[in-house]
Formats: C-alpha cells, structure tokens, sequence
C-alpha cells in the first residue's frame, strides 16, 4: 500500500524526470541493411568513405549468417573505430585483418565486423544477443573502450531508462517505476538530472560507468562463451591514451577476473604514430588506413601466436 500510494503520487507530480536533451535519440541503433558502396560524409576531414554492409547492417567484409564447412569466423566487436569511419570498405581494420590471414594462407577464415558507429558495451550487449550470437564466431574480439569512457550528460543506461525503451525495460520491469526511479536518484545509481559539460570535457558522467562497465564485459564474455566461441578483451589503440586509462585499467582487470585473453596496443600506437601518420590528421579519434593497418597486422600477429586463425 505504501509503495503503490508512493508509485502514484510520484506520477502526479511528474517527478522524477529529465532536465536536458538526449545525447542520441535512441538507446540502440544500427547501419542500414544491404549498402553497396554507399557514399558517407566525414565531415571532419572534408571527405567522404564508401559503406557497404549485409543484410543485418554490418559492414564489410559481408558475411551471411551462415557458416560453410570448415570456415573459421573471427567476429571484432567495437564502435566506430572498428567499424572503420572514414576509411572505404577494404581498408577498415577487419577488412584488412581478413586480407592478411588468407594473404598468409588462412584461407577459410572470414572475418565479421561487428563496429558500430557510437556503440558502447552497453549497445553491444542488446546487439550480441539480437544478432551477432548467430554468426557462430569462433572467436571474438570484444574491443568496447573508446566510446565506454567518454563523458556526456547521461549514461547510456540513463537514457534508456529515461526514454522507456521498450527492448531495454522489458527485461528491467523495476526501472518502469517512479518509486525505483526516485530511489536511485538519490543514491546516484541512475543519473536522472543532466550534468554540465565543460569543453574539456572532465565533467558530466561516463556514457558506461566503471561498474556497468565490468557488468558489460561479463555478460559479453558469457555470451560469447554460450556459443562455444573464444572471448578476447581488447583495447582498442587510439593516437594517444587520454581519456580511456581507467576504463583500459578495467579491461585488464575483468581478463584477469575471468581468465580469458586481453591484447591491449596502445603503448605501441602511442610509439608508432609518432613516427608514422596512422591517424586523419583532422580527425585523431580514428585511424586512416595505414593505421587500420597496423592495427590489423598486429591483431594477426597476436591471433596466430595463440593458435587461434583456424588451419592454414
């Protein structure tokens, strides 16, 4: 009686609620199915980059759902950086990272390019399970860092609360209750008001906590597991660290929690893009194709000496 009397005072008041806009309008999303070199802007360097992707809005190299005989899948999972932004469709790091393995005579391995513009570990959870799962990878590389550490004014759990997404809430029925809404606000777990941002961009919250985060990276690595495939943590390189260290420092530490594999190469990057341009000199947030290529060569590398590209 005293929470249903609470639940429906709370909705006459109307509080809690927003105070600012949405980052992104939806809480999940996805590229558009069946592109064949479709021209995309990259307003940042002035340029465009040719998208293609199957019929499930991933990017090449296009790959169906189903596996043939003795094909061995590695699946790369991330944001924009594995998706490859401003770079066309064969100079995107899994594009690359195909060409080198059957290059070195792996043939039968094909790589899935799992990156998605803008995802956190939070969009790649909803996508592994909606979609990804029946690719029946044999490895995956799960290389969520550099959009998970970003600050805005919401999570992204925060918005798809917010927004009562109804893919998000059915699993989550207590989130639909201002009593559970009200609760969190004031021990903080849910960021229910909007913070202000600064343009260095230290205030405001992570887009995935360090604990939504860790949560992420189990139930990824569980998932990857249920299907029999091998889980490897990655951190994506960037030119330079910056804002990722902590959220790199957690990657690290849930590998060392669940005994699965972890690659991090930003202490290379770091050196070799010193010395190379690997990186858009107006945009150094993704790299250019030397970069993706570098990147590539060393995920080969570190997936052959660990005897996971299938038979040569």
């Amino acid at each position: 009686v005293i929470i249903g009397g609470a639940e429906m005072g709370l909705r006459g008041t109307g509080w809690p609620t927003s105070t600012a806009a949405f980052e992104h309008n939806e809480p999940f999303w996805i590229t558009d199915s069946n592109l064949i070199e479709r021209t995309t802007a990259h307003n940042e360097v002035s340029g465009s980059f040719d998208v293609s992707s199957n019929a499930d809005g991933l990017r090449a190299p296009v790959h169906s759902r189903e596996k043939a005989p003795g094909e061995w899948r590695l699946m790369m999972l991330g944001c924009s950086t594995t998706f490859g932004w401003g770079v066309d469709d064969p100079h995107s790091f899994p594009a690359q990272l195909e060409q080198i393995a059957r290059a070195s005579g792996h043939e039968d391995v094909s790589v899935i390019n799992g990156g998605q513009p803008g995802y956190t570990s939070f969009q790649g959870r909803w996508l592994w399970e909606e979609t990804l799962a029946a690719y029946s990878p044999d490895v995956v590389v799960i290389g969520y860092v550099v959009q998970d550490a970003r600050r805005v004014a919401y999570s992204d759990k925060s918005q798809a609360v917010l927004q009562q997404d109804g893919r998000f809430l059915k699993d989550n029925v207590l989130y639909k209750s201002r009593v559970y809404w009200a609760l969190r606000a004031w021990i903080g777990g849910i960021q229910i008001k909007a913070k202000e941002r600064t343009n260095d961009g230290t205030d405001g919250i992570y887009r995935v906590p360090p604990a939504d985060y860790a949560d992420n990276l189990r139930a990824l690595v569980a998932g990857v597991k249920e299907v029999g495939a091998v889980p490897i943590l990655f951190g994506f390189p960037l030119e330079r660290e910056g804002y990722t260290a902590l959220h790199r420092r957690i990657l690290k530490a849930a590998a060392s929690e669940l005994r699965i594999r972890h690659i991090d190469m930003q202490v290379g990057m770091d050196k070799q893009s010193r010395d190379d341009l690997l990186y858009f000199e107006r945009d150094r947030g993704h790299a250019n194709t030397a970069g993706n290529r570098q990147i590539a060569q060393w995920m080969f590398d570190y997936l052959a000496d660990q005897s996971l590209m299938g038979a040569p």
